[in-house]
């Protein structure tokens, strides 16, 4: 077997391209290497894989080279994008290159050979969820309606795309299912809430859980957009990697739908609440300050992850605190530092 990812090298894609390879597939890691550091995730699946991972350094914008890489593969991955909502607002026509144009030349590639697609979209398509009436229990907001309490966000959710890169990614997520309807394309949709775990380069634009790791790992302040309290459902990598496989085995029973990937309220918490978590795990006082709310910054979204678990055969999510515990001991030998200290929850 062979699989095309594009954005091979990025956090999710390697750890997806380590699952596969690992499994006997032969993998195209597709790869522009713009994000300063994913070539270090590169080299070790090489160093790890040998000849099963294929390195093709392009772009997603250039339709040729994405039509020469999607030739006789058995499934793409549809990963490389443009993530930050920041960088979009800076440069939204580049932003709709990446992740529309670049999601186009992906399904025609994969149309003209008949291969499934399997598309990874975002928690942004359903927009910041204004309407949703919240209540502030402690460090966290809470939606008033016990039902989205318990269960999260489900996909019959209205989707209301906000900010460019949150229109980008939502017609990219539509014209996905749509190949589906109008050519017969096996395609699927996840919908991801925040994804973390090790070959994550968090930054203050994307990867936050990694990202507030790496700054008290290395005694540098924090600084939150916003006040805090905005809560998200975080879910371990190796969880996402196989829900995306799932998806592929499945394709014949979920092609042309969406899902909802995520921790789910059991996973779900406040940027505070890490904070707090990350003082316990290495045992000092984070620094750190408050800037402004960010555009379409969602108070609370927290994913239903109940048709995702069970169309596609999920099993329960890795517990946050183990997960992150984990994450924080992998950054800090990544960084040359002493492991995290885990508190006996995380054990």
């Amino acid at each position: 077997m062979r699989a095309l990812i594009t954005g091979g090298a990025g956090f999710i894609g390697s750890n997806l391209a380590d699952r596969l390879a690992g499994e006997g597939c032969e993998v195209v890691v597709f790869d522009a290497l713009a994000r300063p550091g994913v070539e270090r995730n590169l080299t070790w699946l090489q160093d790890r894989h040998g000849s099963k991972i294929i390195d093709v350094r392009a772009d997603v914008r250039d339709g040729r080279a994405v039509a020469e890489a999607a030739r006789k593969v058995d499934v793409v991955f549809h990963l490389a994008a443009q993530v930050a909502v920041t960088t979009s607002l800076v440069d939204p026509v580049d932003d709709f290159e990446i992740n529309v144009r670049g999601a186009l030349n992906v399904l025609e590639a994969a149309r003209r050979e008949n291969t499934p697609v399997i598309f990874a979209s975002t928690n942004k398509v359903y927009g910041d969820l204004a309407d949703v009436p919240l209540d502030l229990v402690g460090e966290a907001y809470r939606p008033q309606d016990a039902s989205l309490r318990a269960r999260g966000v489900s996909e019959q959710r209205p989707l209301d795309f906000h900010t460019p890169y949150g229109c980008s990614k939502g017609a990219a997520d539509q014209y996905v299912l749509d190949y589906a309807r109008s050519f017969g394309l096996p395609t699927c949709v996840l919908r991801m809430s925040c994804i973390y775990g090790p070959r994550q380069m968090g930054t203050e634009d994307q990867g936050w859980v990694a990202h507030f790791l790496i700054r008290a790992l290395e005694g540098q302040p924090i600084v939150i957009y916003g006040d805090g309290r905005q809560v998200r459902d975080i879910l371990d990598v190796g969880d996402a990697v196989q829900a995306y496989l799932s998806a592929w085995k499945r394709i014949g029973q979920v092609s042309g739908r969406a899902f909802n990937l995520g921790g789910g309220p059991a996973n779900a918490i406040s940027l505070l609440q890490l904070v707090a978590y990350i003082e316990e795990l290495t045992g000092r006082k984070v620094e750190g300050g408050f800037s402004e709310w960010r555009a379409g910054d969602q108070r609370y979204y927290v994913s239903d992850p109940s048709l995702a678990r069970r169309e596609l055969q999920l099993p329960e999510p890795r517990e946050w605190r183990a997960g992150v515990a984990a994450l924080a001991d992998w950054l800090a030998v990544e960084r040359g530092h002493a492991p995290a200290r885990q508190p006996a929850e995380a054990m």
